[in-house]
């Protein structure tokens, strides 16, 4: 079932469009609020063929999509501090993002990332509806701004293609079918190959393409099957990924409410309907024209759908329309339901506080985070087996110490122990200055003795590395174990 925002119920329009139920076989099935448009009474897939929009918003959407896409493939190629823009290095588990580098172990802070992300989405979708599916999905950006694009250029216009569906197959329809298929496999592989970049570099990208796939045969598998699986989505799935796939279309009746922006039809000023001449109708000429150009085959006539992801195609075509029959522009347009039944919206509501208070309090907590990431790590383990050892004079615990560079310049690092009370301790494998390569590591195991006169029990001590430029101190809290101390006296009688 379709669903709609609260608020937002299906208007009485003046003359209703024939439900699915009712379409011809083989005909197309009109856009009805009670199922999916592209599937037929029979079950069969539907294509659809969105007629070109002109006007303000489709301007501004393909130029909010060659911005998108020339980040997405500018990245790679533009280089900060050294490396790419974001070079997410998982061999040498080393992300540099514009010019910070962050080890494997800072993958923590994407918890960071994704939950601003999560209470972004939920501050933007309350505030803008879908803007996002609209206007920077990689799905919409790629399907109708890439491949749509090529399949125009090819086919023609959307009354093109739908009379090549319907032709025969002669020579003709089979040089434009297979010089589509051709471009879209072409383009699809040539997003995954960037997307790739972004892991191994584009120097390293462009070694295993001049090289046998057998040499790299990860990568080419990876590359195969991420070309096929884009392809399969943009030249026959497309807009099934939003209908059926994603979640975020049924998550927008608990993100929506009466006072988000969306696109909806102005019902009191266009209902009737009527054509041009009709007495007493309203404003709707029931031209279908927004019909025609929707991407996901709804009449947005009928209220807000799951299916509806805020394009604005239908605005452009609608104003279009009514430019040429001088009528007011904005029967179809950008506006809140509450706008729509007469009300003034309230763009500060609760939610809208809420989703804020949650953006600062992570906000707050991600700049703590990564103000706590040094240039270096340290990790400190105890090795396997007894837990500590004791002879005449000491007693003893080792562990691996684990150093890592994350800067592209190589640093030396003094290694000590700082002991509650100043507690006379002695470290082995440290004894002169760690000197790292850049961005290396190295794993060396470190003993610590105590005297055993000077042993009252375990404690806790931190293992500290300062590098010999300072800057900046890495510390690691570590416990240092051993018998009860009445046992080393009796032991000593």
């Amino acid at each position: 079932m379709k669903t709609s925002a609260p608020g937002n119920a299906e208007p009485q329009l003046g003359k209703q469009k024939p439900s699915r139920g009712s379409a011809l076989p083989g005909r197309a099935p009109q856009p009805n609020r009670d199922s999916v448009t592209t599937i037929r009474d029979d079950g069969s897939r539907m294509f659809l063929h969105p007629a070109d929009a002109r006007g303000f918003w489709t301007r501004a959407r393909r130029g909010s999509a060659a911005l998108l896409i020339s980040i997405y493939f500018l990245l790679p190629w533009i280089p900060v501090g050294g490396h790419p823009a974001v070079f997410l290095d998982i061999a040498s588990r080393r992300f540099h993002l514009f010019g910070h580098t962050l080890a494997f172990q800072d993958v923590w802070l994407l918890f960071f990332v994704i939950t601003g992300l999560g209470f972004g989405l939920f501050f933007v979708t309350a505030l803008l509806g879908r803007v996002w599916c609209g206007w920077a999905c990689p799905q919409t950006v790629f399907l109708d701004h890439v491949y749509r694009r090529v399949e125009r250029w090819i086919e023609g216009d959307a009354v093109a293609r739908r009379k090549l569906d319907a032709a025969p197959w002669d020579a003709a329809k089979v040089g434009k079918r297979v010089t589509k298929q051709v471009a879209f496999v072409l383009i699809s592989a040539i997003i995954t190959h960037l997307f790739l970049a972004y892991f191994v570099s584009l120097p390293e990208l462009w070694k295993m393409v001049t090289h046998s796939p057998g040499e790299h045969w990860g990568a080419f598998l990876f590359m195969a099957v991420a070309t096929g699986i884009l392809y399969f989505n943009f030249a026959w799935f497309r807009e099934q990924l939003c209908l059926v796939i994603c979640p975020y279309g049924r998550m927008q009746s608990v993100l929506v409410d009466d006072h988000s922006l969306v696109i909806g039809y102005d019902t009191k000023r266009g209902e009737p309907r009527g054509k041009l001449g009709t007495p007493d109708a309203g404003a709707c000429i029931d031209c279908n024209r927004c019909v025609q150009v929707c991407p996901t085959g709804i009449d947005i006539r009928q209220g807000l759908q799951i299916e509806c992801i805020a394009c604005a195609a239908c605005i452009d075509a609608c104003d279009e329309v009514m430019a040429k029959v001088n009528r007011p522009a904005g029967l179809v347009r950008y506006d809140s339901t509450a706008a729509f039944d007469g009300a003034r919206t309230r763009w500060l509501r609760p939610r809208i506080w809420l989703y804020l208070v949650l953006l600062a309090a992570g906000a707050t907590a991600a700049l703590w985070a990564l103000s706590t990431v040094r240039p270096a790590v340290i990790g400190v383990t105890r090795l396997g087996g007894m837990p500590y050892f004791v002879d005449a004079e000491t007693v003893r615990n080792q562990f691996l110490v684990r150093l890592v560079n994350k800067r592209d310049e190589p640093v030396s690092f003094r290694v000590s122990a700082e002991t509650p009370e100043g507690l006379p301790v002695r470290l082995a494998g440290f004894d002169e200055l760690l000197t790292l390569a850049p961005l290396a590591e190295e794993v060396r195991p470190l003993v610590i003795s105590v005297p055993r006169e000077a042993y009252a029990g375990s404690f806790r001590f931190h293992v500290v590395a300062q590098p010999e430029a300072g800057g900046f101190e890495l510390r690691r809290a570590v416990n240092f174990t051993g018998p009860e101390p009445e046992f080393l006296r009796e032991d000593a009688r």
